[in-house]
C-alpha cells in the first residue's frame, strides 16, 4: 500500500483531491478532440466511438479487476440501474455535447453544459431529499457567478443566431442527462464498490455508441485517418474517459454528489487554461476574472461526511 503525506492523503479521505482530478480529466476532453479534428478530416460520430472502443478494454479491466470486491449481487434491477446509468453518462450526454457543437461556439457550450451541478442539487432535493447547506449554495453561486463571466465574451459573439438557440438546447439536454449519471451514481455507490460501479456503467456507455455507430457510421473513414486522430482518441479515452469516470465515482462515495458536482464547476476554467497552454489560445481578462471567481468559489466549498459508507476495498483501491 503505497503511503501519502498526511495533508495528501487528507485530500484523499475526504475525496476532494478524486473530484478535481476528475474536473481535470474531463476539461481535457475538448482539448483532445480538437487536436483530433485539427489532425485529419473525422466527423463528431467517428470520434466519439473511437473514444469508447479504445476505452472499452480498460472498462472491461476494471469489471475483472473489481471481481473480488465486497458488493451486492449484480440483480435484474441492480443491472437496469447500470445499464441507464450508461444510457445517460456516457452515451446521450456526449451524443447530445456532439450535436450542439455544430450549431454554437465551444465557449457558449462550456457556459450552458456546466449548469449540471445546478440541476444534481435539484435531483438531489426532490428525488433524496437532500437540502444543500448554505455554504454550499454560496460557493455554488459564487462558481457560476465566475463561469457568467469567464464566458460572458464567447456569448457576445455568438449572438443570438438561427442556430444558437437549437444549439443550445442539445448541450442543455447533454447537463441534465448527465446531472441524472450524477444523482443515479450516488444512490448506485451505496451497494456497489466505485471501480465496479466505473467498469460496467463505461461498459454499457462503451457499447450503446459502438451500437449506434454500427447504424449509422461510415466504416470507409477509420481506414483513411491519420496516426495523430487515434493517437487523440487514446489519450482521450484514457484521461478524459476512463480514469475522470472512476475518480468521480471515488469523489461521489467520500463527498456526495452535491459537493462533487460543485468542484466540477473548475471544469470549464480547466479546460481555458488547458486551451492557452497546448493550442496556443488567447485567455481574455474576463476569463481571468471569471477563473478568480471560481477558484474562490471551489475553496469555500467544506468537505462533509461521505454520504456512503466507505468500504475497505474502497479505499485501497484508492491507495
Amino acid at each position: 500500500m503505497i503511503t501519502f503525506p498526511p495533508r495528501i492523503q487528507r485530500y484523499i479521505d475526504n475525496g476532494s483531491l478524486f473530484a478535481v482530478l476528475s474536473a481535470l480529466g474531463f476539461s481535457l476532453k475538448a482539448i483532445f478532440v480538437k487536436l483530433a479534428y485539427a489532425a485529419g478530416p473525422v466527423d463528431a460520430i467517428t470520434l466519439l466511438a473511437l473514444r469508447m472502443a479504445l476505452s472499452l478494454p480498460l472498462f472491461l479491466w476494471l469489471v475483472w479487476f473489481s471481481r473480488g470486491q465486497v458488493s451486492a449481487p449484480l440483480t435484474w434491477g441492480s443491472a437496469g440501474r447500470v445499464l441507464l446509468l450508461g444510457l445517460f453518462g456516457y452515451y446521450l450526454a456526449s451524443l447530445f455535447d456532439f450535436y450542439g457543437l455544430q450549431y454554437i461556439s465551444a465557449g457558449l457550450e462550456r457556459l450552458i453544459l456546466f449548469t449540471y451541478p445546478t440541476l444534481v442539487l435539484i435531483f438531489q432535493a426532490v428525488a433524496l431529499r437532500e437540502r444543500p447547506t448554505p455554504r454550499v449554495l454560496l460557493a455554488m453561486g459564487l462558481c457560476y457567478l465566475g463561469l457568467g463571466v469567464a464566458f460572458v465574451h464567447d456569448v457576445s459573439v455568438s449572438g443570438v443566431g438561427d442556430q444558437v438557440i437549437l444549439g443550445s438546447l442539445w448541450v442543455f439536454a447533454s447537463a441534465v442527462t448527465y446531472a441524472l449519471y450524477y444523482s443515479g451514481t450516488g444512490v448506485m455507490l451505496k451497494t456497489m464498490s466505485s471501480m465496479r460501479l466505473a467498469g460496467l456503467a463505461g461498459t454499457a456507455s462503451s457499447l450503446m455508441v459502438l451500437g449506434h455507430y454500427l447504424l449509422t457510421g461510415d466504416f470507409s473513414q477509420l481506414g483513411q485517418l491519420p496516426a495523430a486522430v487515434w493517437v487523440n482518441a487514446g489519450l482521450m479515452a484514457l484521461f478524459s474517459t476512463v480514469l475522470p469516470i472512476y475518480w468521480v465515482a471515488l469523489a461521489i462515495q467520500r463527498m456526495g454528489a452535491t459537493q462533487t458536482a460543485a468542484v466540477g464547476n473548475l471544469g470549464p476554467v480547466l479546460t481555458v487554461l488547458a486551451s492557452w497552454a497546448l493550442l496556443n489560445e488567447d485567455i481574455s481578462a474576463y476569463q481571468i476574472a471569471g477563473l478568480a471567481l471560481v477558484l474562490f468559489g471551489v475553496s469555500r466549498l467544506k468537505p462533509g461526511k461521505a454520504r456512503v459508507a466507505l468500504q475497505p476495498h474502497a479505499k485501497d483501491a484508492a491507495a
